[in-house]
């Protein structure tokens, strides 16, 4: 099972931070945003991962090259400037990313979730083509983005239960991004809602922690938080 990291945004929230530092390089706890992941997916068992960029794309590959330092094997998807989005990214990495399901995580966030959970929904014999993991709603996005139904997922206007988040974090079936021609330009939501309207994607609510890496303040108070835990010294 190979994973991919989004790191091919802008990062318009985070500027002028990211005007010379690609989001997933900027630090907190003394190391990477992306490190992190990296570090937490060798240590989870995963030797494969996949890597997307578009803006200041260079500056990531001269950073992390070819993953041994981490104890993986990296492989890039270089996309044009401005970036192909989420669906669309994926889409253009799929022939990196192999004929199985794949672990997604996007670059700017930071979770505490163990990634080898993702091995049980890859194994699923069901309808499913997609898993996702969600948290509960930050103070930025009060309204969330999706419900669970038992580990069904259904659209925020459905009332069973409460909205939760999309952590962006998931597992996807090669097949659930078919419709997406490569090179295309594509959010991800339009593809769940339509998944979720078929009933193949599945979801699991995590209560541990989770940062959306999404404004300077915020990177700051993560920073603060990981510096005060002791986290461990970084390779980038």
């Amino acid at each position: 099972m190979k994973a991919m990291i989004l790191a091919a945004g802008r990062g318009e929230r985070l500027r002028p931070l990211t005007d010379t530092t690609p989001k997933p390089l900027l630090h907190a706890g003394g190391k990477a945003l992306i490190a992190w992941h990296l570090q937490r997916l060798a240590a989870a068992g995963w030797r494969e991962v996949v890597i997307n960029h578009a803006h200041l794309g260079e500056q990531i590959e001269t950073a992390l090259g070819d993953g041994s330092a981490f104890g993986l094997n990296i492989a890039y998807s270089r996309e044009p400037v401005g970036a192909l989005e989420t669906a669309g990214g994926i889409a253009a990495a799929l022939p990196l990313l192999g004929k199985q399901p794949f672990l997604v995580v996007n670059g700017d966030i930071w979770c505490d979730w163990d990634f080898a959970r993702a091995h049980r929904a890859a194994q699923a014999i069901d309808r499913r083509r997609a898993h996702l993991l969600l948290v509960d709603n930050p103070p930025h996005h009060p309204a969330g983005d999706f419900r669970l139904a038992g580990e069904t997922l259904l659209s925020a206007a459905d009332t069973l239960s409460e909205a939760l988040t999309y952590a962006g974090i998931g597992v996807f079936w090669p097949d659930f991004f078919a419709s997406v021609p490569a090179g295309t330009v594509m959010k991800l939501r339009p593809l769940l809602d339509e998944g979720i309207a078929r009933g193949i994607i599945s979801g699991e609510r995590h209560h541990g922690r989770w940062v959306d890496v999404g404004t300077p303040e915020r990177l700051a108070a993560l920073d603060m938080e990981l510096a005060g835990s002791h986290a461990s010294p970084t390779l980038l």
